[in-house]
C-alpha cells in the first residue's frame, strides 16, 4: 500500500508592494532579473511577466477602476494681437491640441496636452499614486 500525503499549496502569493519592489530591483543597474530571481526564490519567467505588466500599467495593485468619469473642457488660448502667429503651427493643428487633467484625489492633479509620451505620463502617475 502507498499513501502520498498532500500539503498545502506551494504557490507564493504576491502582493502589489512585493511585485513592485522586485521589479524595481531589476532595473537597478548591474542587476540581472536572473540574479534577482535566485535571490528571492522567484522564477525568472514570472519576473519578466511582471516587468512587462508593469510596462503596460497592469501589475495590479489597488489601483482604481478601470473606468473613470471624464469631462471634456475647452482650454481658452490667450492669443495675443501684436505677437505674430507662428507658421509653422497650422490653425488646424492648434484647434485639435488639447489639455488632459488627471485628478489622482488628495488634490492631485496632472496636466498634459495630448502629445505626452505615454511611458513617461505612467511613470509619474504611478509615482504619484504611491505618495
Amino acid at each position: 500500500m502507498q499513501v502520498n500525503v498532500l500539503g498545502a499549496e506551494r504557490r507564493r502569493r504576491w502582493s502589489y508592494d512585493e511585485k513592485v519592489r522586485l521589479v524595481e530591483e531589476t532595473l537597478q543597474a548591474g542587476e540581472t532579473v536572473c540574479g534577482v530571481a535566485r535571490r528571492h526564490g522567484v522564477a525568472h519567467g514570472l519576473l519578466f511577466t511582471w516587468r512587462r505588466q508593469a510596462r503596460q500599467g497592469r501589475l495590479g495593485g489597488d489601483s482604481g477602476p478601470a473606468l473613470v468619469p471624464v469631462e471634456i473642457t475647452p482650454v481658452a488660448v490667450p492669443v495675443s494681437s501684436d505677437a505674430p502667429q507662428p507658421v509653422s503651427s497650422p490653425p488646424a493643428h492648434r484647434a485639435r491640441a488639447g489639455i488632459i487633467e488627471i485628478e489622482l484625489g488628495g488634490g492631485c492633479r496632472v496636466r498634459v496636452d495630448r502629445d505626452v509620451d505615454s511611458e513617461a505620463l505612467q511613470r509619474v502617475l504611478e509615482l504619484l499614486r504611491r505618495r
